[in-house]
């Protein structure tokens, strides 16, 4: 797996939006961040650009992204913020140049897509908060990325809670978003899970839709083979007027049940304000026990 250099002082992150459209001022936290980091800031033009909900239309999110993609200058690309738009334009993208030299490519949930390009090019991505989001992130959260960007070791302890499925895991962090991945299973997007540690995670779904998609996933053989799982915030679940009967957590256990990998649930990243960075395709362990434990 071909890993980003790490960042210095002085080097310059480029901000973009591959989706849903966002204003200067929605950002202007996460700049000032990048400038305690003594990092430089350039805005691509996507920023303050609207089509419909879109951060302008497809073609100029492509140009933006490949733009960054392509410019020597710039050491880093962090994604602005989610929503849905991401997969109209990745089919677009050369990344023939961008793997010989990759730069840290940053975000989550819609950037989810990135993350699977990420895995089929062999090249590791950040799954971490957006720009969008920092003025609520806990400073654990933004202090996470700032270690993935400056090549700093990072390492979780978190408490265990009483879901979890006990055991070791090792192998590539890989997943993001349940919907995205759903919606990406069949494609030339799908997940390699063998061997790999999976990560899930997401926001505002009917608890019978987070069903139909773990048992799509288990379908397309996600969980043979899996290493492990690790389950972010499953974040404002909705149910119907004739209760589905499972919680999330109850969900996954159930269409999981029949594999013995370790499983860590409520683990701080996805749609919460505590969302700590994740290296995707980099090399991890997992330990599910009295506490857990994820190290890189």
């Amino acid at each position: 797996m071909n890993q980003p250099k790490p960042l210095h002082k002085g080097a310059t992150v480029g901000i973009l939006s591959t989706a849903r459209k966002i204003s200067i001022a929605e950002i202007e936290a996460a700049i000032e961040l990048l400038h305690s980091w003594d990092l430089k800031v350039v805005l691509g033009i996507t920023i303050d650009l609207e089509e419909h909900q879109f951060a302008g239309d497809d073609m100029t999110r492509v140009l933006n992204f490949q733009q960054f993609m392509d410019d020597d200058s710039i050491d880093a690309i962090w994604c602005a913020r989610g929503g849905y738009g991401t997969i109209r334009i990745i089919d677009h993208l050369d990344f023939s140049r961008f793997i010989q030299q990759p730069k840290w490519i940053i975000g989550y949930s819609d950037v989810t897509v990135l993350h699977a390009i990420g895995q089929q090019l062999r090249f590791e991505t950040a799954h971490a908060t957006m720009p969008i989001n920092v003025a609520e992130n806990s400073p654990a959260s933004l202090e996470s990325l700032r270690k993935v960007l400056f090549g700093e070791n990072l390492n979780y302890t978190i408490p265990t809670v009483y879901s979890n499925k006990k055991g070791i895991a090792t192998g590539e962090l890989i997943g993001g978003n349940l919907s995205m991945l759903y919606s990406m299973t069949g494609s030339n997007l799908s997940l390699d899970t063998t061997g790999k540690i999976l990560f899930l995670e997401d926001l505002d779904e009917y608890l019978y839709h987070i069903d139909r998609m773990m048992m799509n996933l288990k379908h397309n053989k996600y969980f043979e083979g899996l290493s492990g799982l690790i389950v972010g915030g499953m974040t404002d679940m909705h149910d119907n007027t004739i209760p589905f009967g499972k919680n999330a957590e109850e969900i996954i256990l159930d269409v999981t049940s029949e594999y013995d990998f370790p499983i860590c649930f409520n683990f701080p990243a996805g749609h919460v304000d505590d969302n700590r960075a994740l290296i995707f395709g980099k090399k991890a362990q997992l330990e599910v026990a009295s506490e857990v434990s994820l190290r890189f």
